[in-house]
């Protein structure tokens, strides 16, 4: 059974507290962290969150609908279930992880990535996600009266995302992922509200897979690898050809987020390297 928040900061504080002092000390057994490893479409795992923590993942995936007052987790409307809803997903086994651990990652202090994917209604999508995060506030990387204050989840939205109310707030628990017109000149956003960069990687690259990435195609990540990261932001691309020769393109060129299906595939991967 997860531990849930209640709304009161001296309770949540006690109970933190006792959870802390309940856990027992991490194992030898805890797998290496994998910073780069980005679980794609991770609810539909046979253990949504947990395979991808247990090969040490250290970015999930999540798509959500806002239906009756909660946030769904499915890939489409046809697939929703009222007992797969983000908080008992995702927000407090992460939660339970942070309280017990400091950190979601035994022993690693490194920063989880939450990608919210909103599938319809953005507006109320958001309105539902920020009364629900409120209780987990001390969990999540925010911003208070315009500074960012670092813990041990980051969520970010992406998908049908309210670019405009989450500009307008200078408190809050969530951040957006851009795309690579963010990256263009002049921030017109900074890393406060667009942390991480995404877009596909077909629309950008000629390399489809096969034969060897063309210099043209590699003078172009590195560009955008090095411009990212000037600006303070990770970057990523969906729909990667190419299988373990497409992770090695990322992983060589400096991609701070390599998404896979295949958790255990690409944690071998990134081992062996």
């Amino acid at each position: 059974m997860f531990f849930r928040p209640t709304c009161s900061a001296s309770c949540r504080a006690a109970l933190l507290a006792i959870l802390a002092a309940a856990c027992s000390a991490p194992g030898d057994t805890a797998p290496a962290v994998l910073s780069r490893a980005h679980s794609h479409n991770d609810y539909l795992r046979e253990r949504p969150l947990f395979d991808a923590l247990d090969a040490g993942f250290c970015s999930v995936e999540a798509d959500v609908f806002p239906v009756d007052g909660t946030l769904l987790v499915a890939h489409d409307r046809s697939g929703l279930r009222a007992d797969r809803d983000l908080d008992s997903l995702y927000l407090a086994p992460l939660f339970e992880r942070h309280c017990a651990q400091g950190a979601i990652h035994a022993g690693s202090d490194g920063d989880f990535t939450l990608l919210v994917d909103i599938k319809a209604d953005a507006e109320l999508a958001y309105s539902l996600l920020r009364a629900l995060l409120e209780p987990y506030r001390a969990m999540l990387t925010r911003l208070e009266g315009g500074e960012l204050v670092p813990s041990s989840v980051t969520l970010i939205l992406s998908g049908s995302r309210p670019r405009a109310t989450l500009a307008a707030e200078c408190d809050r628990l969530a951040f957006m992922d851009g795309r690579l017109a963010d990256l263009a000149g002049e921030p017109r956003a900074g890393a406060e509200l667009i942390p991480l960069v995404s877009d596909r990687f077909g629309r950008v690259f000629e390399w489809r897979g096969e034969g060897a990435f063309p210099e043209e195609d590699r003078d172009r990540l590195s560009e955008l690898v090095a411009r990212a990261h000037r600006q303070g932001r990770r970057l990523r691309f969906w729909a990667v050809p190419g299988g373990e020769a497409g992770w090695e393109i990322l992983r060589a060129g400096g991609v701070d987020l390599i998404g896979t299906d295949e958790p255990e595939h690409l944690a071998r991967f990134l081992r062996e390297r």
